[in-house]
């Protein structure tokens, strides 16, 4: 059987400001998105206990807690707690997985044994380098083994909160799949620990939310209310032919094995290679847009930051797609004859997009590129000269160096600066490769 554990930071954001800023400590605070838009992304724990959730509106917090403090999110600040929590993990186990910004999975099942020298007679067989005896030859195996694995969250506490402080902590759960280690690490939240195991999964799973469980969000949860299923044991005992026809296959074997706490996936090392299908970048604008000018410049933006991360990639894509919402959503993709790296071919393919939509105005902004291949196997155009190329590589040189935007497109000079952030999950491959030197 795998032990997995699962360490998730309590209220990330609020605490890392809390944690740099003394003043804040013991204060209900609301993190807003860097672009200054009034939505609460996340809040600590004196806001959640008055009643604040995110996503909040900010009036609607300032309403529910007239003393709440604002303050906006600082991502570069939050990867540096990050990449100590992942200092820390790896202590215990070479295979970590960064869920997301904030959270990690240990695999301890190849270690586990060692932990058990506390015991006399797991002392004696970690000398030898050998394993404990297995639960039917030996009582007091599984007994051991939860003692182990409870020492080791102690000391990972202990741990964090000598190197880091204790105004961040973490609560923690352990299972025998990533599933339901993440759910035990809500059940007892904050600065707590939890298990899930043969003897008590069915009754936790009778008494979760749909959406407590990794993999149902709201969307599927209204789909599957509409259905009469409200809860796992709704959802184990509805007949699998008739999900199909809601579901399709795939997704209904998903949702059955998720019932039942099935998950065989495995925890994938923090910095093992992703296969990335598609880039893309998405902007909420501080307010609603009317200026066609100062949208256009927004997209072209976007499109410029997604062929930065295509040119570290070192890879190229061919379908281009655009979403806006304003007073309505609009979406099209495109796959174009060649492939690009270029945010000027990105964004002519965009223009076409919303010159045909004629939106009033726009306030949220998706632009992607899909398609993908690796630069080396694109052919090079006929009619394009090289010094094109030879160019935007020296550009990429120099915003990499002195930082971005230290040299960008003319028709950008009055447009917004937009910062490739890391984002909560670092879905970015770059971004992953920026932390595995650690």
């Amino acid at each position: 059987m795998r032990s997995i554990l699962h360490v998730d930071f309590d209220s990330f954001f609020a605490s890392c400001e809390q944690h740099f800023n003394p003043n804040l400590r013991g204060k209900p605070i609301g993190i807003t998105a860097e672009n200054g838009r009034n939505c609460v992304i996340a809040a600590s724990r004196e806001a959640k206990a008055a009643g604040i959730k995110s996503p909040n509106t900010t009036w609607e917090a300032k309403r529910i807690c007239p003393e709440i403090e604002f303050v906006k999110a600082d991502f570069e600040r939050y990867i540096e707690i990050t990449k100590k929590l992942l200092q820390i993990a790896n202590r215990y186990s070479p295979i970590v997985e960064l869920f997301s910004l904030d959270e990690v999975f240990i695999d301890l099942t190849p270690v586990l044994h060692l932990y058990h020298a506390t015991h006399p007679r797991g002392a004696d067989r970690a000398k030898r380098g050998s394993p404990p005896a297995s639960d039917s030859a030996d009582r007091g195996g599984e007994r051991r083994r939860i003692e182990a694995i409870q020492n080791i969250v102690q000391d990972f506490k202990r741990q964090l909160q000598n190197e880091i402080g204790s105004t961040i902590t973490v609560s923690m759960g352990l299972s025998y799949n990533k599933l339901l280690a993440k759910l035990a690490t809500n059940l007892n939240k904050p600065d707590g620990f939890a298990i899930i195991d043969n003897s008590n999964k069915n009754k936790i799973l009778s008494q979760v939310r749909l959406t407590d469980i990794m993999g149902i969000g709201e969307r599927y949860k209204r789909r599957l209310n509409l259905l009469g299923i409200f809860n796992f044991r709704d959802l184990q005992e509805y007949p699998m032919h008739l999900l199909k026809k809601e579901f399709g296959n795939v997704a209904s074997q998903h949702l059955k094995a998720i019932s039942m706490g099935i998950d065989d996936s495995p925890v994938v090392f923090y910095t093992e290679e992703i296969e990335t299908k598609s880039v893309g970048r998405n902007y909420c604008l501080p307010h609603n847009e009317y200026d066609k000018d100062k949208i256009l410049k927004t997209i072209y933006e976007l499109c410029e930051e997604i062929a930065i991360k295509l040119r570290r990639l070192k890879m190229k894509g061919r379908t281009i797609g655009l979403f806006l919402h304003g007073n309505r959503s609009e979406g099209e993709r495109k796959t174009i004859p060649r492939y690009t790296s270029s945010g000027k071919e990105i964004f002519e393919i965009c223009l076409r997009f919303y010159k045909k939509w004629n939106l009033e105005y726009v306030r949220q902004v998706s632009v992607w590129v899909g398609n993908l291949i690796d630069e080396q196997y694109s052919t090079p155009s006929m009619f394009e000269s090289p010094k094109k190329e030879i160019i935007t590589k020296l550009v990429d040189q120099i915003n990499d160096r002195f930082g971005h935007h230290t040299i960008r497109n003319g028709y950008l000079v009055d447009g917004p600066k937009l910062l490739t952030r890391p984002n909560g999950y670092l879905a970015d491959r770059w971004q992953r490769r920026e932390i595995q030197d650690l």
